[in-house]
């Protein structure tokens, strides 16, 4: 169950826009070695709440009463994922909490999956697949409308990076969703295709310049401190190629069950060398 190579084409303006037979980028390595029970991770930090960031500029937010709220659809339950999707979302998002150990020393994040952003009080709003921000956190009252989804102008800036995932070719991720991203000033897209349906890379991953989206042939986020890599492997009872978080040395961020089942393992190692040893390691 290794990682495989990201396909992640040049530093350069993408000439193939929304062309499936574009030829693939140049194959580049990002892997991460082992299986889950060898992953390692540095323990997860609870960093304390921090007000939202003011808006870059000195610009005044938005108040409450220069719009109204009840105008801005932030939830329609209308169901549009797919098991794929969510499965995978739920693996880009669970690791950061559970086994990642942040950004930095004393600094917060927010991963989120299928959740409104806003760059400005009106609809409609784009929902990325998985979107990662940093140095802020969620509102205390995060059930009062004004606080349910990611309004820029509360948490002052956009998220980082921006991850979408193909499941049909209706999206139109290499279209205007990535046009409305860079307008948002989002550093990082990345554009998962599994199923190569709308490009001929597996993964694309882009950076903002003067305006403007730039394939990178890294798939390391510097400002994040993480990286991708495609791995096959079982992640809840399904075995499929998955888009992973790895560290700087090229190891998976683990999931939470990964991290306990390595636990357990290492503690029954332990108590094979106790009773080796003639220790009962059951014995109180």
């Amino acid at each position: 169950m290794d990682p495989s190579p990201l396909n992640a084409g040049h530093s350069a303006p993408d000439p193939h826009t929304g062309d499936p037979a574009a030829p693939p980028a140049p194959q580049m390595s990002a892997g991460a070695t082992g299986t889950p029970a060898e992953v390692r991770a540095r323990p997860a930090q609870r960093a304390p709440h921090r007000a939202p960031i003011a808006v870059p500029g000195g610009a005044a937010a938005p108040s409450a009463a220069a719009f109204d709220m009840d105008t801005l659809v932030t939830e329609d339950d209308t169901p549009v994922d797919n098991m794929p999707s969510e499965k995978q979302q739920r693996l880009l998002t669970e690791p950061l909490y559970s086994s990642w150990s942040g950004p930095g020393r004393g600094r917060t994040f927010l991963a989120a999956a299928n959740v409104g952003v806003f760059p400005e009080p009106r609809n409609p709003a784009i929902v990325p697949d998985v979107f990662v921000s940093l140095d802020v956190q969620v509102h205390r009252n995060w059930w009062d409308k004004a606080h349910r989804s990611y309004f820029v102008w509360e948490f002052g800036k956009p998220p980082e990076l921006v991850v979408e995932i193909v499941s049909s070719r209706e999206g139109n991720e290499v279209g205007s969703k990535r046009q409305r991203y860079a307008g948002m000033g989002v550093e990082y897209y990345v554009i998962h295709d599994p199923l190569h349906q709308v490009m001929a890379d597996e993964v694309r991953i882009y950076r903002l310049r003067g305006g403007r989206y730039e394939r990178q042939e890294s798939a390391w986020f510097a400002e994040l401190g993480l990286g991708l890599t495609l791995w096959d492997g079982v992640f809840e009872e399904v075995g499929s190629r998955w888009l992973r978080w790895r560290d700087e040395h090229g190891v998976l961020i683990p999931t939470g069950k990964e991290r306990a089942d390595e636990q357990h393992q290492r503690a029954e190692r332990l108590a094979a060398l106790l009773r080796r040893a003639g220790i009962d390691p059951d014995r109180e």
